[in-house]
């Protein structure tokens, strides 16, 4: 296997690994040889996918993660000590949308719950995933952001917030822990077609939303999955503290 995309050995902690990009990711490292903990809200959901790629000889576990309680985060890591000794990559997926709404129509509940899950989550997760990359004397970890996280988000406010605050925990990460040899990005999609999307946008609102992309399309989620394995790729040992956009040139117009 080329050494770009070898994932041998790999201990990956995935969070929000029931469906869409978590799901794609864990079946792409482990056709590369990777060892999984998967998490994900969705105790049956996520324990599914272990299970199907454990019956092809992958090692792989799953555990229910509420990414917005610290004790959730903290035992997908201790999952992945106990069953494999170490945590090489960790990605920080887990998230949720918002209704399409104009930003005086947000409410405090609707704050409260984005930056529960998509801010704290992704906190939560980098505080156990750091600390045990620190006695090991590395690790890799990728933040899922969105193109919200990088520019407007109109009728988004608050989700698009959020990701906004998760780009500042990916730059202050990574400038933090650089000289430890923990690399810590973030991946920036638009409007792909995950359940995320398409739980809330029917075919005409597809159609509207793909208006705005150059490539008047909106993304598979494949193409989003293809870059994270690039940025986590073994091989990739110098690019840190950077926000990625793979959004068919929404953020270039």
């Amino acid at each position: 296997m080329d050494s770009l995309l070898d994932f041998t050995s790999k201990v990956v902690v995935i969070t929000g690994a029931a469906q869409g990009f978590g799901q794609l990711l864990a079946e792409s490292l482990a056709e590369r040889g990777a060892k999984l903990v998967l998490g994900d809200i969705n105790e049956a959901k996520v324990k599914k996918v272990a299970d199907a790629l454990s019956a092809k000889g992958v090692d792989a576990i799953a555990l229910k993660c509420d990414v917005s309680k610290n004790d959730n985060c903290k035992a997908m890591v201790d999952m992945a000590v106990e069953k494999f000794g170490r945590v090489d990559i960790a990605v920080n997926n887990a998230g949720i949308s918002q209704p399409f709404l104009p930003l005086h129509e947000i409410d405090e509940s609707l704050m409260d719950q984005q930056f529960a899950v998509n801010v704290k989550g992704v906190q939560f997760g980098m505080r156990h995933q750091i600390t045990q990359m620190l006695k090991q004397g590395g690790g890799n970890i990728l933040n899922v952001s969105s193109r919200a996280g990088i520019g407007a988000a109109a009728s988004l406010g608050a989700y698009g917030a959020a990701k906004h605050a998760v780009i500042g925990l990916t730059k202050t990460g990574a400038v933090e822990y650089a000289r430890h040899n923990i690399r810590i990005n973030a991946i920036c999609p638009s409007f792909a077609l995950t359940p995320m999307v398409t739980d809330v946008a029917d075919d005409g609102l597809q159609t509207q939303m793909s208006k705005i992309v150059p490539m008047k399309r909106l993304g598979e989620p494949e193409e989003v999955v293809v870059m994270m394995v690039m940025m986590l790729s073994p091989a990739n040992t110098y690019l840190t503290g950077q926000c990625i956009s793979v959004d068919g040139g929404v953020s270039a117009a």
